[in-house]
């Protein structure tokens, strides 16, 4: 984290140790890989409450992500608050309109054919929480100073992964909203004018009826991925 004055670097031991002999660390990712393959991005939501220190924990797991020079140019907003999640849904359902009503191009909204989106966010309301993810254009000093930060989109998308894979290791489902314009999110959430909102995640547990696009189970083969140079 960025501190006024702080400019000489300083080494540490490594704090902590984790690595495993061969054999362990390829079944201990196989194990992990075949984890993440039940991951879904989720829009039916059962109305079960969830513990506000599950959310905390998840979010904790996410802030521990890298980041350019360290600035950690993120904030996390958890809003389980009825009345602001009623609001964040009807902002977020205008833009949706104007979206399908030729907000976007054809190739676009035939691209989101298979996926089965459209105007009506009712996860917006139904999930009992949504995670407002905000990233910092630069930061502020104790003093009020700007000063700038680094890999913003880049730092971000690393936090907000490693948030998506927390929420999965907590038994949970989320889904990755992004309306835009998201103007009034800031004001809303009681964030400064230099934080930008990125994404909003609807959090739960999945409803009994619960259903995800089949599209969203096709995968591009490794091949197409993945190169390799021994």
């Amino acid at each position: 984290m960025y501190k006024k004055g702080e400019i000489s670097y300083e080494p540490l031991p490594l704090p902590d140790r984790v690595q495993k002999p061969d054999a362990e660390a390829l079944q201990a990712v196989e194990a992990f890989r075949d984890y993440m393959r039940k991951r879904h991005s989720v829009r039916d939501y059962s109305g079960r409450p969830v513990p506000r220190e599950i959310i905390t924990a998840c979010i904790e797991a996410a802030v521990t992500a890298p980041s350019g020079a360290n600035h950690q140019p993120w904030h996390f907003v958890a809003i389980a608050n009825p009345e602001m999640k009623a609001t964040i849904r009807a902002a977020a359902e205008e833009e949706e309109r104007e979206f399908y009503a030729g907000g976007a191009g054809d190739e676009w909204l035939a691209a989101l054919e298979p996926i089965g989106t459209g105007v009506s966010k009712p996860h917006l309301t139904k999930a009992p929480w949504l995670i407002v993810v905000f990233a910092q254009r630069y930061g502020l000093t104790e003093d009020n100073q700007r000063y700038k930060n680094y890999y913003v989109p880049e730092s971000v998308g690393i936090a907000t992964g490693m948030l998506i894979t927390a929420i999965h290791q907590a038994g949970l489902v989320c889904l990755e909203h992004t309306p835009n314009p998201m103007k009034f999110l800031p004001e809303l959430c009681g964030r400064p004018a230099h934080e930008k909102a990125v994404m909003i995640i609807p959090v739960g547990w999945p409803a009994e009826d619960a259903t995800v696009p089949a599209a969203a189970k096709r995968k591009k083969p490794m091949d197409e991925v993945m190169s390799v140079f021994d």
